[in-house]
């Protein structure tokens, strides 16, 4: 995984969709069945914002932000259905998202302002990784086994992920959007 570097005081942090029960647990175990060494370490989610190196002092204006920002866009549904990849460019094979593309890409614009404004590398595509930077016959396999995967949920809220020293992606705050807990 290309992370950015971190300093002295610096935390890295990411923007991201949980994936609720029972499907992360779901996506997970898929993930490590497919040999990916990160399957346990990375909660498994629609990132909105990609790994960031903040300094600690900005993170309290990182919170406004997000509560701002967030609280702004209507809460909505996701359905997962089947895989996509994005090789040869990236060694990587997902979970599509077939519902909610159009607010995930409303909710990343509106989260990559201010504080957290930054270039993408690649172009934003909302998906779920369930295979990443393992062998080709490891990602076909996850290709085919996940061809028929679907899930359906509500996202009402986004979470602040920080890196641990030990690898780990841990959630650490979470900002609901606006309509409370239940999307229309």
């Amino acid at each position: 995984m290309n992370l950015p570097e971190r300093g002295p005081s610096q935390v890295r942090i990411g923007i991201a969709i949980e994936v609720p029960e029972p499907f992360a647990t779901e996506l997970q175990d898929a993930r490590a069945r497919f040999g990916d060494p990160l399957a346990r370490a990375i909660p498994p989610h629609i990132t909105v914002v990609g790994p960031t190196v903040v300094d600690e002092s900005v993170l309290p204006a990182v919170g406004e932000h997000l509560e701002k920002v967030v609280g702004d866009v209507p809460a909505f549904r996701v359905h997962l259905r089947g895989t996509g990849t994005f090789r040869p460019v990236s060694p990587v094979v997902f979970v599509a998202v077939v519902e909610g593309i159009a607010e995930c890409e409303i909710l990343e614009q509106a989260v990559r302002t201010g504080v957290l404004d930054q270039d993408l590398r690649f172009s934003y595509h909302p998906h779920v990784t369930v295979a990443h930077e393992v062998p080709d016959a490891a990602l076909d396999r996850a290709f085919d086994e996940l061809a028929g995967y679907e899930a359906e949920f509500n996202v009402d809220a986004v979470w602040l992920y920080e890196h641990g020293d030990d690898g780990v992606w841990r959630p650490q705050r979470r900002f609901p959007l606006a309509n409370g807990t239940t999307a229309p």
